[in-house]
């Protein structure tokens, strides 16, 4: 019985926690990574707060006369913009590497200790088990002394209960590395999220250098020249949307209300992450200015070079096009179509980089593509145009006013052209 006692007393000590060096050397290494991180948080912080400091400047600059030099000025901008979001993204890369390394740390700790505390359990199991195999008649008739065998006894009833004690323990310990790896995992998707936006901004960032380059040698650095360009590019936009109006007119559709939401259902989720309305659907006091139609088919988002685009609701990708390939800044520029299940179909224009392709499905919510400057656009934005699903389709025609060459992009009958704050 007096081994029976030591050997309790051994595992009550282990029981008790064996497990502190351990606990420290992996909080020191816990801590290390939490000062890098706490680290990159700052530097991600400055760098926001630098970006919110081009974005003033890129609208500050939007709303002056359309100039050579302010064009310029806004490219620029908008490149050091660009180079500050690549900067941010890689830094949250960087501190998402190392939250996957402190995770990691702390869950292979926890490994460690269940391991330790499993493995001591198996002997306090063994132990209880042998003194079973003595009869309490037994030890009393035994050599020991009565007073032994109490103390025997209550250690026994103690460890007995440290054992219950470490049951749940290891249960506890059990359900923080699950919940630890977890987010382990969420992070990792982060991760891979990250690095893909970061070549996404990598791309942008060179399309803005390589249209900066293009305008100085288009305009050979002339003002004139600049306005001359202006000039041409509008009319080409004014008659091909005189083309477009002419042809969609001759589409007949019947639209069935029951087909779509009621408006005023609010089914479509923002598609920018902040929201701020440039230009309503409709007769507008600048679509008469800016539309040779005197209507606006959509709706127009505050959105600077580089801002994600999400799908308003889940749906097919219906197409994907780009009308600069046709008619160099008279059109939507980089387009992306998207049909829903709910009788509707959403149009977002201007893109600087599309990331979906036709026949792809998306989720609500999904980042479908970044916002631009393609197209007619006096400056950067997201456009919105939401149409009967029924009524939209991608044509390819032929343009007189783009030189005979053949566009591509959705087209529907006027009345098929729905007001996206409806459902917005």
């Amino acid at each position: 019985m007096r081994t029976l006692f030591a050997q309790i007393s051994i595992i009550l000590a282990v029981l008790a926690g064996t497990f502190g060096s351990a606990l420290l050397s992996s909080a020191q290494t816990a801590e290390e990574l939490q000062e890098k991180i706490a680290t990159q948080t700052s530097i991600i912080q400055k760098l926001e707060q630098e970006i919110q400091q081009y974005q003033g400047d890129i609208t500050t600059l939007s709303a002056k006369k359309r100039t050579l030099k302010n064009a310029i000025a806004a490219l620029d901008v908008t490149r050091k913009k660009l180079e500050a979001e690549i900067k941010i993204t890689q830094t949250k890369v960087d501190t998402t590497d190392l939250r996957i390394r402190q995770l990691g740390s702390e869950i292979s700790y926890k490994e460690d200790e269940i391991d330790a505390r499993v493995a001591a359990l198996r002997e306090a199991i063994l132990a209880i088990y042998e003194s079973d195999e003595q009869s309490l008649a037994q030890v009393a008739l035994s050599n020991e002394s009565f007073s032994g065998l109490w103390s025997d006894l209550d250690a026994l009833e103690q460890f007995s209960d440290t054992v219950k004690e470490n049951v749940e323990l290891v249960k506890a310990l059990k359900q923080e590395l699950e919940d630890k790896s977890k987010k382990q995992k969420v992070e990792k998707g982060k991760l891979v999220d990250l690095k893909d936006e970061l070549g996404d901004r990598k791309k942008i960032t060179e399309d803005n250098k390589k249209q900066t380059t293009k305008l100085l040698t288009q305009t050979s650095n002339q003002e004139s020249k600049y306005q001359q360009i202006l000039k041409e590019k509008l009319a080409t936009k004014e008659a091909l949307e005189k083309e477009l109006r002419e042809y969609e007119s001759t589409l007949k559709f019947i639209l069935d209300p029951t087909s779509i939401p009621p408006r005023g259902t609010k089914v479509f989720s923002a598609p920018l992450d902040k929201v701020f309305i440039t230009q309503q659907f409709g007769k507008t006091s600048s679509s008469g200015r800016l539309y040779a139609s005197g209507t606006h088919n959509g709706t127009d988002f505050r959105a600077s070079v580089g801002t994600p685009v999400k799908s308003v609701l889940s749906g097919t990708i219906i197409g994907v096009g780009d009308t600069d390939l046709t008619c160099p800044g008279a059109s939507y520029g980089k387009w992306v179509l998207v049909r829903h299940n709910n009788g509707l179909a959403s149009l977002y224009a201007h893109f600087s980089l599309v990331k979906v392709a036709n026949g792809q499905t998306v989720d609500t919510g999904e980042i479908i593509g970044y916002s631009g400057n393609s197209g007619y656009s006096t400056g950067p934005h997201l456009h919105l145009t939401v149409f009967a699903a029924a009524a939209v389709k991608v044509e390819k025609l032929p343009s007189k006013s783009c030189g005979g060459r053949t566009y591509t992009m959705p087209l529907a009958a006027i009345n098929a052209y729905l007001d996206p704050m409806d459902y917005l």
